[in-house]
C-alpha cells in the first residue's frame, strides 16, 4: 500500500510506516492542484494543517482508506465527505498533552518569579534584584478550572510543589478527583479561594468570557492567572484592567481570542504579564509524538485493527449506514440537550429504542448520543471511538434498551440522564430524514434541534411567555421559533425557544428570576 505524506512530519513516523512495509511518498508543501492530481494512487494520507483534504480530494481518492492528521485539529479535513466514502480520519489528541501541561507549569513559575522580565532587563545590562522579588508556589492554593487530561496533569505536578490544589469541573467524578488529591469546589469557591488560577476548559458559549470583570473582582487581591487552553475564556480587556489596578498581580497567557495578536493588544507591556505565542504544543517531543501516533494509527487501521484516535466512525455496510445515518445527528443533539438540562456530574445514561430501529445495530447511535453528551463539557475532542471510554473514565453507566413496541411514532429514541439523583428525559424521532425533539421531561413538544435553544418550564398563565419574548427582544436576541409543551401536571407548561444569538449570562439570570419561571436552560449544539 502507498502512503502520501503531504506535510512535513517527524522522520520517526515515516520510519514506522516504512518498517510496516508501506511505500511512503513525501511531498512537503504540496500544492492543492498536485494533491488532486496524485491522490487517486494512494491508500493513506498524512497531513498537518497546510494541506486541505476537501470534498473534491476525497471524491478523487478512489483507493484512499484513511487520512491521518498529525495534530489535534481536523478543520482542514472534510470529515463528512470522508465518512460518506468509508474513509477513516484519525488524529493525535494526546500527542501534546505533556507539552501543554509542562508549558502551563513553566508559565506559572516564570510569572511567579518574574523570570521573563528579569532576563530582558539583564540583557540590557540592568541589575534589579529587589524590583523583581517573586512569590513561592509552596503553600499557595492553585485553582484548576477543568480537570481533563491537561488540567489533571497540572494539578498532579502542582501537588509536587506542595501547593494546595482545588478544582472546578461540573462534569468530573468527585471520586476520581479525590484520588488525584484534588478537592472539588464550585466555581465561585475556586475564584474566591485561589492564589493562582489556571484554565483548562474548551471554548464554548458557556466558557467564553468565564473569567470576566465580575468574576475577577471576586478573586483575592494579588491573584495570578494562567491560560494555556483556549483564547477567549479570560476576557482579555477585563484582565488588563485588573492588572493595571493592581488587583491581579500577574498573568501568564499563551492563547488569545484572535491570533496572532494585534500590536496594540491590551496585555502587551503590562508589568507582571508573561505572554507566549501559542507555544503549548511546540516541543520537539510533541511534534515527534503526533507523528508517531498517526503513523501507528495508520498501520493499525490498514491492518484491520481498531484505532482509538479515530474522529469518525468505522465504515459500516451501505444498507445499515443508509438506515442509521439520519439518527446519528438526532442522537447527538438529544444527548447534548439532556446534558444541558442536568445539574452536576452525570452518573447514569439510559438510551431506549422503540419501533423498527430496535431491529438494527444501534451501537453507533448510542455512541453518537454519548458524544453529544460529552462534547460540550470536555476539553478533549470526543469522537465515535473514544466516547464510550471517556464515559467509563468518568464512571458514567451506559444502558441500552430495545423494544419494538411504540405508540405514536414509527421509531422513537429516549435518552434519560441521571445527575445528582435527578433524571432528565428527552425523546426524539425522525419526520422523513429531519430530526425532531418530541418530548422534554414528559412535556410534549415538536422542536427542531436548532443550533441554540432555550428551555423554560413555567406556570401556565397569561403574560409569562410575552415577558420572556420582550426581555429577549430588548436584548436584541432573535427568536426564530417557539413551542409550548403541556404535561399532565396541571397549571404547568414548558416553553422551548429556538434562538439565533448567544444569550449573555446577565439576560439568562433575568429570565430565571422572572415570576412564574421555574428554571431556564440554554442548549448549544456541538458537532465534530
Amino acid at each position: 500500500m502507498k502512503i502520501l505524506v503531504a506535510d512535513g512530519v517527524s522522520p520517526k513516523g515515516i520510519e514506522i510506516l516504512q518498517k510496516a512495509g508501506f511505500e511512503t511518498v513525501i511531498k512537503d508543501k504540496l500544492p492543492a492542484e498536485e494533491l488532486l492530481e496524485i491522490i487517486p494512487d494512494f491508500d493513506g494520507l498524512i497531513v498537518r494543517s497546510a494541506s486541505k483534504v476537501t470534498k473534491e480530494v476525497i471524491e478523487r481518492a478512489k483507493k484512499l482508506k484513511i487520512v491521518g492528521r498529525a495534530g489535534v485539529g481536523t478543520d482542514n479535513i472534510d470529515i463528512n465527505a470522508a465518512t460518506s466514502h468509508g474513509i477513516m480520519v484519525i488524529n493525535s489528541p494526546g500527542g501534546n498533552t505533556i507539552a501543554a501541561t509542562e508549558h502551563t507549569m513553566g508559565m506559572m513559575m516564570a510569572m511567579a518569579r518574574n523570570i521573563a522580565v528579569a532576563n530582558e532587563t539583564m540583557q540590557h545590562g540592568e541589575w534589579n534584584r529587589k524590583k523583581y522579588t517573586g512569590v513561592e508556589l509552596r503553600g499557595k492554593t492553585l485553582g484548576v478550572i477543568g480537570l481533563g487530561r491537561i488540567g489533571s496533569g497540572v494539578a498532579t505536578r502542582a501537588l509536587a510543589f506542595d501547593m494546595n490544589v482545588i478544582g472546578y469541573d461540573p462534569y468530573v467524578n468527585e471520586e476520581r478527583a479525590h484520588s488525584l488529591g484534588i478537592k472539588v469546589v464550585s466555581l465561585d469557591e475556586l475564584i474566591k479561594q485561589s492564589d493562582f488560577i489556571t484554565v483548562h476548559m474548551p471554548l464554548t458559549p458557556k466558557t467564553k468570557g468565564m473569567l470576566n470583570k465580575d468574576n475577577i473582582a471576586k478573586m483575592k487581591n494579588g491573584v495570578r492567572l494562567i491560560n494555556c487552553a483556549r483564547g477567549g475564556i479570560i476576557n482579555e480587556q477585563d484582565l488588563a484592567d485588573a492588572v493595571k489596578s493592581g488587583h491581579v498581580a500577574g498573568a501568564a497567557i499563551d492563547v488569545f481570542e484572535s491570533e496572532p495578536i494585534d500590536p496594540n493588544h491590551p496585555l502587551i507591556g503590562l508589568p507582571g504579564v508573561t505572554l507566549t505565542p501559542h507555544l503549548g504544543a511546540s516541543t520537539v517531543e510533541a511534534q515527534v509524538g503526533v507523528s508517531v501516533d498517526v503513523a501507528q494509527g495508520i498501520v493499525a487501521a490498514l491492518n484491520g485493527e481498531p484505532v482509538s484516535t479515530a474522529v469518525n466512525m468505522a465504515p459500516v455496510s451501505p444498507q445499515t449506514m443508509k438506515f442509521i445515518k439520519p439518527y446519528l445527528d438526532l442522537a447527538e443533539r438529544l444527548g447534548c440537550t439532556a446534558c444541558s438540562l442536568a445539574d452536576g456530574p452525570i452518573s447514569e445514561v439510559t438510551i431506549k429504542y422503540n419501533g423498527e430501529i430496535a431491529d438494527v445495530d444501534t451501537k453507533m447511535i448510542t455512541i453518537a448520543a454519548i458524544k453529544g453528551m460529552l462534547n460540550p463539557i470536555l476539553e478533549s475532542n470526543v469522537n465515535y471511538v473514544n466516547a464510550p471510554s471517556l464515559a467509563k473514565e468518568r464512571n458514567i453507566k451506559i444502558t441500552e434498551i430495545k423494544d419494538k413496541a411504540v405508540e405514536n411514532f414509527a421509531n422513537l429514541i429516549t435518552i434519560s440522564i441521571t445527575s445528582s439523583g435527578k433524571t432528565e428525559t428527552i425523546q426524539g424521532t425522525l419526520f422523513g430524514e429531519e430530526g425532531r425533539i418530541v418530548s422534554i421531561n414528559s412535556y410534549r413538544v415538536d422542536v427542531d434541534p436548532h443550533a441554540r435553544i432555550l428551555i423554560c418550564p413555567h406556570i401556565n398563565r397569561p403574560g409569562v411567555i410575552g415577558t420572556i419574548g420582550s426581555l429577549l427582544g430588548y436584548a436584541n436576541i432573535n427568536i426564530s421559533g417557539m413551542q409550548v409543551g403541556k404535561t399532565k401536571i396541571a397549571g404547568t407548561s414548558m416553553m422551548v425557544l429556538t434562538i439565533d444569538n448567544e444569550i449573555p449570562d446577565t439576560v439568562m439570570q433575568q429570565i430565571i428570576n422572572l415570576d412564574g419561571i421555574f428554571d431556564a436552560k440554554l442548549v448549544n449544539y456541538y458537532t465534530v
